[in-house]
Order: C-alpha cells, then structure tokens, then sequence
C-alpha cells in the first residue's frame, strides 16, 4: 500500500483515520494526558491532512498549534476561550486578526515531507500515556515547520 498522500505516514497496519478515531476516544475520554491535549492533536492532523481543513485555510488550527509550543496548554486554554467568547451570539464581527493574518489557501499546504506524523504518536496505534505530551509537542512543531511556520 502506498503512504497517506497527504501527511507520507505508512498505511499499516492503521490508516490515518483510523488512527485519528483511536485518538479521539481517547481524547473525548477527557482523561490525563489525552483530552487536555484535543485541540492542539485535532489541529495537527487537520494541518497535515489539509483536504480537511475549514474555510479559514488552517489559520486557527496553526494558531492553535504555535500557541501550545510557546505558552502549553495555559496559552491554548486562553485561545480556546477566547474562541469561545468570540462564538458567542452577543460578539459580532469575523475571525480574531491574528486567524485573518495567518490564513493560507489549501493549494498552498504542504503535501506530506512531516517529520512527525500521527503514526509517530500512536508508537504502537494505542496512542501510550507515557511520553503522549512529548510526541504531540514534536508533532505540532513538526506540522508548523512544514507549513513554513519555525515560530
């Protein structure tokens, strides 16, 4: 079988979706070290599988990730709440000018060469406790890289 197209990890003995479901039971579990890091592990698939990215090209999800590696999981707690306000019915207006800024069309994604790939998280595809922040702190860095995005 041939790589993922999209982010180059090897198919077997899991695809990337399946690992990706794997991940995110263990991530709805809301459990140590799993669900703290949902956000930061949904935006680095959705960056390296880029057919699946939203409207704003990724620009959230890159937010996301260059929040974690240089505040953690304080800074993207404040993105995610941020987020949450701007959501809110009584707020008007688009995107926070940082998202705007950092927008990229699709076309411009890098198609696999990620140094990390969600295999690599998933060691043995059960995504293992031990190291799982580590591994994800090395997949967004390695996501951002790619992007072209070295902080």
């Amino acid at each position: 079988m041939e790589p993922c197209a999209e982010c180059g990890a090897p198919p077997e003995p899991q695809s990337c979706d399946e690992l990706f479901q794997v991940l995110l039971a263990l991530d709805h579990g809301r459990q140590e070290p799993w669900g703290p890091l949902h956000g930061v592990s949904v935006s680095c698939h959705l960056l390296q599988h880029p057919g699946r990215l939203p409207a704003d090209g990724g620009a959230r999800a890159r937010e996301m990730l260059r929040a974690y590696l240089d505040g953690g999981l304080d800074e993207v707690n404040r993105l995610a709440g941020r987020a949450r306000r701007g959501n809110s019915h009584r707020v008007q207006g688009g995107p926070a000018p940082a998202a705007r800024e950092a927008a990229r069309p699709h076309r411009d994604a890098p198609r696999s060469g990620f140094a990390v790939t969600i295999r690599d998280v998933a060691v043995d595809g059960s995504f293992p406790a031990h190291g799982f922040p580590e591994r994800v702190r090395d997949w967004a860095a390695a996501t951002l890289e790619a992007w072209g995005d070295n902080g």
